[in-house]
């Protein structure tokens, strides 16, 4: 019970897998959710290989149990959960380099909307109780710079050929969430922070992104290991604040 617990969603590979990886070198117990599990089990073997004894429990974000499922895992386990980070998400139009506010189908729209945002709202309510046990509680919303409604709107925007609506809507409104239920629980220990990775080499990200997955996972590690004094309510790159 001494030791910290943490739970990554879309954890079984990329983004998810490298940050797993680094919180189970400082000591932290993690359970890897994973859609597939199949895919988990290679994931789980990989770092038990290099000597990290990782948990392994299936999480899909379109099944409307997860929460419960997950949430039950954890109590019956560890009483309390230390670290949540809503890590899962989905492009499911395959390119961010497109502009496709007027023809984006309904479909895209919704379950893109489901994973990276209704599912995180629904996933997070159910472990708060959890996490409020926790004497340090930590809740990381893995956003995006293409997010930012004050970047895109800029003249001379740098982010400005990448918009697919879906995602970023998605993610924009990921980050009202944060900013809110971060609000709400001011008066307690813990910090509620969306946070962007950087362009990575993932399925999502791509062969052109500059940063390679190996080192994808220091927002995440930072912002889900803050101490006392560490910011809630933001949207951070690595030790950079962000414009929503």
């Amino acid at each position: 019970m001494s030791k910290k617990v943490a739970f990554i969603s879309g954890a079984n590979r990329g983004i998810g897998f490298e940050t797993a990886k680094r919180l189970a070198e400082k000591g932290i117990n993690v359970i890897l959710g994973s859609r597939d599990l199949e895919k988990g089990k290679k994931s789980i073997e990989e770092l038990k290989a290099i000597g990290h004894d990782v948990e392994l429990a299936q999480y899909d974000a379109f099944d409307s149990h997860a929460p419960e499922k997950i949430y039950s895992y954890i109590d019956d386990k560890y009483e309390k959960l230390d670290i949540l980070i809503n890590n899962a998400g989905v492009l499911l139009t395959g390119n961010l380099f497109v502009s496709n506010s007027s023809t984006i189908s309904e479909k895209d729209l919704k379950n893109t909307f489901q994973v990276n945002l209704f599912s995180v709202i629904s996933l997070t309510q159910k472990l708060l109780p959890l996490i409020k046990k926790s004497p340090a509680g930590r809740i990381v919303n893995v956003s995006t710079i293409l997010s930012s409604l004050t970047l895109h709107s800029a003249k001379d925007s740098p982010i400005a050929p990448a918009k697919e609506f879906a995602y970023n809507a998605s993610k924009t409104a990921l980050n009202a969430f944060t900013i809110h239920l971060a609000n709400e629980l001011k008066d307690t220990k813990i910090k509620v922070n969306s946070g962007h990775p950087g362009w990575v080499k993932t399925e999502l990200g791509g062969p052109n992104a500059p940063m390679e997955v190996i080192d994808s996972y220091k927002t995440s590690l930072r912002l889900a290991t803050l101490d006392e004094d560490g910011p809630t309510g933001g949207l951070f790159h690595e030790n950079e604040t962000l414009p929503w």
